[in-house]
């Protein structure tokens, strides 16, 4: 385990929140890759000399090719509690997205209805009243305009199967990276420009508001040739 592959921004007796580099899985899968839950119980183990086993709950994932921050749970108890969050949307998420084309309003509320498909893992816009269909909401704003490309800061209101993925592309701005919702091609397969930059919650034991904030990936000047600053 490096420095590049695991950061911590947060910790304490409850809670452990690091930074997830594109590619890397939170939780085991098929594929049998070393994930970044796998990872955090290490570190922990190392640092604070466990023996045995060690408890460390998901309470929020982000997909495979995403970056960003990702939260864990030390105890059960934090982890019910953080996961109630989650559910109650008293969560503020936000994420930063480079996509093509450059979106006409500064700000903007997005509302949609949309549909999954399980067999081909997709989601696609469909319309209120369709069996399956759930509405999707978001807010962003551009960061950066850049010839025919954007930077935009996305709010989540609503955590939907690839949301800002799909209603972003929906637009005629797909993410730098998401070949699958029609956006270009990079110089590394496994990641998209879409990185979960800041993440605010109540500390599940002092009640106290934690903001953390993670900057864009440095890498991505390379991999997608946009501006990082």
């Amino acid at each position: 385990m490096t420095t590049s592959d695991f950061r911590v921004l947060y910790e304490d007796n409850h809670c452990l929140a690091v930074v997830k580099r594109a590619g890397q899985l939170i939780a085991e899968d098929a594929t049998g890759d070393v994930t970044l839950s796998e990872m955090a119980k290490s570190y922990l183990a190392e640092k604070y000399d466990k023996p045995g086993k060690v408890y460390l709950g998901v309470v929020h994932r982000l997909d495979r090719p995403v970056s960003g921050i990702v939260l864990f749970a030390r105890t059960s108890k934090a982890a019910a509690r953080l996961a109630k969050q989650f559910r109650e949307k008293t969560v503020r998420k936000t994420y930063l997205a480079w996509v093509q084309g450059c979106p006409e309003h500064d700000s903007q509320l997005l509302e949609d209805w949309l549909l999954r498909s399980d067999d081909r893992n997709v989601t696609k816009v469909s319309r209120e009243g369709v069996g399956g269909a759930k509405l999707a909401q978001l807010t962003y704003s551009v960061r950066k305009r850049a010839g025919d490309r954007a930077l935009l800061e996305v709010e989540l209101h609503t955590g939907r199967h690839h949301q800002i993925r799909v209603q972003l592309s929906s637009r005629g701005w797909p993410i730098l990276g998401d070949v699958k919702y029609g956006g270009p091609k990079c110089n590394n397969p496994k990641a998209l420009a879409l990185h979960a930059a800041s993440l605010s919650f109540e500390h599940p034991t002092t009640k106290e508001r934690v903001e953390l904030y993670a900057g864009v990936p440095v890498v991505w000047g390379n991999w997608f040739d946009v501006p990082i600053t």
